[in-house]
């Protein structure tokens, strides 16, 4: 599942300054990154250096043990990250990476091969486009983008480029996903009727609260006042003077300055949409991925704050039904305050696949349980856990050459999916999460969001790339 990141980011208005002096030299901006060889080492840059971005040095670090890659600099309007990622590139690598407060500074140094982006959900977009302009190719975390105009603008940039867009939905690249895509695909369960998801954790996401798994039901209240007190009385580590809180907003309305926005940014509707930002988006992907779909059809969400009443404004409970024009529906569930087996169910009308945990979890199991020769779909059973009758041949799916499979699954450092792009970098190809991928996730969550704003129904318009209020003709 995603970590409870920093949302740190770093963003100037610099295209005109940059093109002046690509265009002083007789350079384009596709012309501007370095040609890799594939025995030339690969040179990274974080842009945005909060918790996520641990992950992605971590993750570089270990894709260097098979290719040469290195990471060169780090990026963030707040020192005190920016200062906290160095040093942690200094231990993985053993260099001193150059450091910059703002992004246009680090994009004009030309050794740079590419650049990862883990800052807020609302910066994604905005960001990919500037380090796709400055000839670099770009790492960019989920969700693509959270803004439909800033999802298309972004999306068109990197098709009119030449550079090399990995999205960080890493489950593209892992194997137990992959064959749950190719038995679907071989039609070995049918026609998909219906892809459900319930991903529950009991927890406050996204807090930033020690946590205490011994706490007991009867200590709520008081964990609730620690919260209260935190939010309110505890000063952070995060002082205006040490950012650019202007510059954090990146064309928000502007609001004075608060660090509980700045650090806790899933939790306001204005820069994330929390869940369906969050955990949707890697939901929807896999969906995409299983069915081959690209947007969907109509989608309706509903949900409130019902565990963590702490001042949040994004929901804790959702839900979203989405439909899709192959003719299958797909409901997302997520639950903050319980986190009773999480699972995910593709009902085809021959077989069914389970998957047995959260976001992520790599534990399938392919039947013909619910297929056509069922009625009632009923197992009368006396044991638990509850299997697939014998005759309905139930089997766990296996990926050749992966590790074993469990209800947890890889991390979100997936080495896998960098290694990915390193090598679609190093071969100038599309890479296993490309640009049409984010934007296909970005459709879904972006209407479940409004749905849920409004209180309506929305459909996508294909033709249009618009989303509207009535069914389309």
């Amino acid at each position: 599942m995603t970590d409870k990141s920093f949302p740190l980011v770093d963003r100037r208005t610099f295209v005109k300054q940059a093109g002046v002096a690509i265009a002083s030299v007789g350079m384009t901006a596709s012309s501007y990154a370095r040609v890799i060889g594939s025995n030339d080492k690969i040179r990274i840059a974080q842009l945005g250096c909060g918790d996520r971005s641990e992950g992605h040095v971590n993750m570089v670090r270990l894709a260097s043990k098979e290719m040469p890659v290195e990471t060169v600099a780090v990026c963030d309007i707040w020192s005190l990250a920016r200062e906290r990622r160095a040093a942690q590139v200094k231990k993985a690598f053993n260099l001193e990476p150059q450091s910059f407060k703002y992004s246009e500074d680090m994009l004009n140094r030309k050794d740079i091969d590419g650049v990862m982006i883990a800052t807020g959900d609302f910066q994604h977009a905005k960001l990919c486009v500037e380090v796709v302009k400055a000839g670099k190719d770009c790492y960019v975390e989920k969700p693509f983008a959270n803004v439909l105009s800033e999802a298309k603008e972004a999306r068109d940039t990197v098709k009119a480029s030449k550079q090399v867009v990995q999205v960080g939905s890493q489950h593209r690249s892992e194997p137990y996903q992959l064959a749950v895509r190719d038995i679907i695909r071989s039609g070995r369960i049918g026609g998909i009727v219906h892809i459900e998801q319930e991903w529950n954790v009991n927890e406050e996401r996204w807090r930033f609260v020690p946590m205490d798994t011994g706490r007991s039901a009867e200590m709520e209240q008081d964990r609730n006042m620690e919260w209260r007190k935190w939010m309110f009385d505890r000063k952070s580590k995060l002082r205006e003077e040490d950012t650019d809180w202007k510059r954090w907003l990146l064309g928000k309305p502007y609001r004075p300055f608060d660090p509980h926005t700045y650090l806790e940014f899933r939790l306001y509707k204005d820069f994330s949409s929390g869940i369906f930002d969050q955990w949707m988006s890697h939901g929807s992907d896999l969906v995409h991925l299983w069915t081959d779909e690209t947007y969907p059809e109509s989608i309706v969400a509903n949900g409130g704050v019902y565990a963590w009443k702490d001042g949040r404004e994004n929901a804790d409970t959702c839900v979203a039904a989405v439909t899709y024009p192959k003719g299958f529906l797909y409901t997302y569930k997520t639950v903050f305050g319980n986190s009773f087996r999480s699972f995910s169910r593709i009902q085809g009308r021959d077989g069914t696949i389970v998957n047995y945990g959260g976001e992520g979890a790599s534990l399938f199991s392919v039947s013909r349980e619910g297929g056509r020769d069922e009625y009632a779909g009923s197992v009368k059973t006396d044991r638990l856990p509850i299997v697939a009758p014998a005759s309905d041949k139930e089997e766990i799916v296996r990926a050749a050459g992966a590790q074993p499979a469990d209800t947890e699954g890889p991390g979100d450092d997936s080495v896998v999916h960098v290694t990915n792009w390193f090598k679609a970098m190093q071969a100038r190809t599309e890479p296993n999460s490309n640009v049409n991928h984010g934007f296909s996730h970005a459709i879904v969550i972006i209407m479940a969001a409004q749905s849920y704003w409004s209180g309506k129904k929305l459909y996508w318009n294909p033709k249009t790339e618009e989303i509207v209020d009535q069914p389309i003709s």
